[in-house]
């Protein structure tokens, strides 16, 4: 089975336990978790509670490193990992609408010497 790859952008991985990430949802509700991938499209990332797929959020993610910082998006869940005998933080991943500064997101993912996500 050939696998098709449908990212238009490059993913970098992250090492969690060094990449928080906040996400704001509709209601002003703000949850905390971590990062695993991010790309200029998007990031997965893990919080203790699972978003419906299509739910809007707001991003706030701190990448690691000299050249990381804060970036800030808007977008929606596309995905969230539903096995219910998974113990502990709910995977998921959002695609984003806007990124800012998303030059300098794309400068630092690949400055920041981070391996490539499969």
């Amino acid at each position: 089975m050939v696998q098709i790859n449908r990212r238009k952008h490059e993913r970098f991985s992250l090492l969690p336990a060094y990449s928080a990430v906040e996400v704001r949802v509709p209601g002003g509700r703000r949850l905390s978790g971590h990062a695993y991938d991010v790309g200029e499209g998007g990031v997965r990332f893990e919080l203790d509670e699972a978003l419906p797929p299509g739910t809007p959020v707001v991003v706030r993610l701190d990448l690691p490193g000299r050249s990381g910082g804060r970036v800030m998006a808007t977008g929606r869940v596309v995905w969230t990992s539903d096995d219910p005998d998974e113990p502990g933080p709910v995977r998921m991943a959002a695609d984003f609408a806007r990124v800012a500064p998303l030059a300098a997101l794309a400068e630092r993912l690949s400055r920041a010497g981070l391996a490539r996500a499969a």
